[in-house]
């Protein structure tokens, strides 16, 4: 059993770890996307002129950034969630909500996704699709790539987080004094 404990937090910490270093990295596109709004601003403000090509460069980090940072907002517990009930709940009875709303939640809404999304990937993949715009940025499909690496990376995420909640179930109570999503603290 020992066995057992050791290598899911293991896999659980390699996961978080590869996961928080991705999201870290694609926070800094949120500064870039700052002083590149800036900037189109200014050229449409002061100099009359714009970028099809600066607008969509915008978009896509902002798109970036949405989905690659989920897996790492989902291993530090930051996504907006109704507490009623769960706050008040026993880190056992907690990680009880967390395993089975992975399993029958998340899980299944990703793989949905990463299923529906495989041939539109694809398809744009195979016309090496770009930008309907004029001007436009022509790499829309490196951009609908970004779906499936969302999928794999919360997949991922959401295996850890269930490897968390089994360890915090099987674990002694003594050793489950924090929350279970803090597992590399042990």
């Amino acid at each position: 059993m020992k066995y057992l404990l050791s290598v899911s937090k293991f896999t659980s910490n390699i996961i978080d770890s590869v996961n928080l270093a991705i999201g870290k990295a694609v926070s800094w596109l949120v500064v870039l996307m700052v002083v590149l709004t800036f900037g189109v601003v200014v050229m449409r403000y002061l100099f009359n002129t714009g970028s099809i090509q600066a607008q969509e460069t915008i978009t896509y980090m902002h798109a970036i950034v949405f989905m690659l940072a989920a897996a790492a907002t989902l291993k530090q517990d930051a996504h907006v969630r109704v507490d009623i009930f769960y706050g008040k709940f026993s880190i056992k009875k907690q990680a009880i909500v967390n395993f089975l709303g992975n399993l029958f939640l998340l899980i299944p809404v990703c793989a949905f996704i990463l299923w529906s999304s495989w041939d539109y990937v694809l398809d744009a993949w195979d016309i090496k699709e770009t930008s309907r715009e004029a001007g436009g940025l022509p790499w829309v499909y490196l951009l609908k790539t970004v779906i499936i690496i969302f999928c794999g990376m919360l997949l991922l995420q959401g295996l850890s987080e269930m490897l968390k909640s089994l360890v915090t179930l099987i674990e002694p109570s003594e050793n489950n004094t924090k929350h279970s999503s803090n597992i590399t603290e042990l």
